[in-house]
């Protein structure tokens, strides 16, 4: 039977520990197609990417991707279960993907599935366990640890598991299988010297973490250690462009003024805004300037500095909690941003096996298409090109809106 790969990622950017894990995962399950559904202008973590989805892609297909799909904006900047459920439902809906692979801490897929078990059915004690830490003042991820390891009551096993960031990707990888009944199977790559949010370099291995500070900090030359040529080349040229973009600072006017219009209403309507933090955003928001400085005074034991990030690039991009439930009851659009001559057969084996799939390979063709259409895709897309349009204002050179539609899929030969 043939056999072909699905990888979910940021490539924030593609480094070596992403070349490794492609060729380890191509290996294991001996495939012979690739492919990848990676976040586009803006991350999990609640922050712009460092060079722009187009970029990513041609990273990705360099370094042995096939085809490249976007996983919506609504998904990318969610949280981890709706990003893990977003990608798991596009391959789902591709009909030829057998094997997804995944980087974690652990490598013992037993441990990972035992708890995905636990979040996919949510049994009663568990559920009263949760509470109570979340009554407590806990964060929900640190709640949600601790009740993990009081239900399934092994200590030795479970412990730290979800406190690695990879880990927990990898349990809502399983668990999204899960909720879709699908038949494709999971892989693990343990990670190779670094873990997700390490700062060091061992072996010319790095995090993607550790590379965005070094470029941050400008040492190029330490950066060109841990990613491929070709990632190198590729931050290159968008350097000369003037288009890298580091950290949702550049965008810090843009946010707190959204913020200072924003009704209380509005604020209360973003997606992960309850319990009345809409007060305490709008409180410093009217208090400072620097968007850093909002963070520090918002984040709290309960809301963690990532959660308050993806509030912003909620207030950003115009997301509300609407969008947010819909998108958790909905199958995406698959978005084709790049592809080479085998992602070429892939995306015809495709059509072949699901003729009714909502591809986009072209954003004009697509919205000008004179047929019914489902409003929550058509405000999905909306969103995605309304993400770039944004996105492209953190630029330091040339900036132009509706690339979405005037860009070309990369297409390598």
């Amino acid at each position: 039977m043939r056999k072909v790969l699905g990888i979910v990622a940021e490539y924030n950017p593609f480094h070596n520990g992403h070349f490794y894990h492609m060729q380890e995962s191509k290996k294991i399950t001996e495939a012979d197609s690739c492919i990848c559904v990676i976040s586009g202008n803006f991350t999990q973590r609640g922050e712009p990417s460092i060079v722009n989805k187009w970029a990513k892609t041609y990273m990705a297909l360099c370094c042995g991707a096939d085809l490249v799909i976007e996983l919506p904006t609504i998904y990318s900047i969610s949280s981890a279960e709706n990003f893990a459920s977003g990608a798991i439902k596009i391959f789902d809906s591709l009909k030829i993907v057998t094997d997804i692979s995944f980087g974690a801490e652990c490598n013992d897929l037993a441990t990972l599935n035992n708890i995905a078990n636990v979040f996919y059915s949510e049994p009663a004690n568990y559920k009263t366990i949760l509470n109570h830490e979340l009554k407590r003042g806990l964060s929900y991820p640190v709640a949600r640890e601790n009740a993990v390891l009081m239900y399934l009551n092994d200590i030795k096993r479970y412990a730290n598991v979800l406190s690695n960031s990879n880990n927990i990707l990898a349990i809502e990888y399983l668990k999204a299988l899960k909720q879709q009944k699908s038949m494709i199977q999971p892989n693990i790559v343990p990670r190779k010297n670094v873990y997700y949010n390490d700062q060091k370099i061992v072996d010319d291995f790095a995090s993607a973490t550790a590379i965005r500070k070094l470029m941050l900090n400008r040492e190029y030359a330490e950066v060109r250690k841990v990613v491929p040529r070709s990632t190198y080349q590729i931050i290159g040229e968008e350097y000369k462009k003037n288009h890298i973009i580091l950290g949702i600072k550049k965008y810090e006017k843009e946010i707190i003024y959204a913020l200072r219009v924003m009704p209380i209403e509005e604020i209360q309507n973003l997606p992960d805004v309850n319990e009345g933090l809409e007060f305490a955003i709008k409180k410093a928001a009217s208090e400072t300037n620097d968007i850093e400085e909002l963070i520090e005074k918002v984040k709290s034991k309960r809301y963690t500095q990532t959660r308050i990030q993806r509030i912003l690039l909620y207030v950003l991009l115009g997301i509300t909690k609407k969008d947010m439930e819909d998108s958790k009851k909905m199958v995406p659009y698959v978005r084709v941003l790049g592809f080479n001559s085998r992602g070429k057969i892939l995306i015809s084996e495709i059509m072949n096996q699901n003729p009714k799939l909502n591809m986009i390979t072209s954003v004009g063709k697509y919205v000008n298409k004179k047929m019914p259409k489902n409003k929550q895709l058509t405000r999905m897309l909306d969103l995605d090109i309304n993400a770039t349009n944004i996105y492209t204002l953190g630029y330091g050179g040339e900036s132009k809106a509706n690339l979405d539609y005037t860009q070309n899929m990369i297409i390598i030969k």
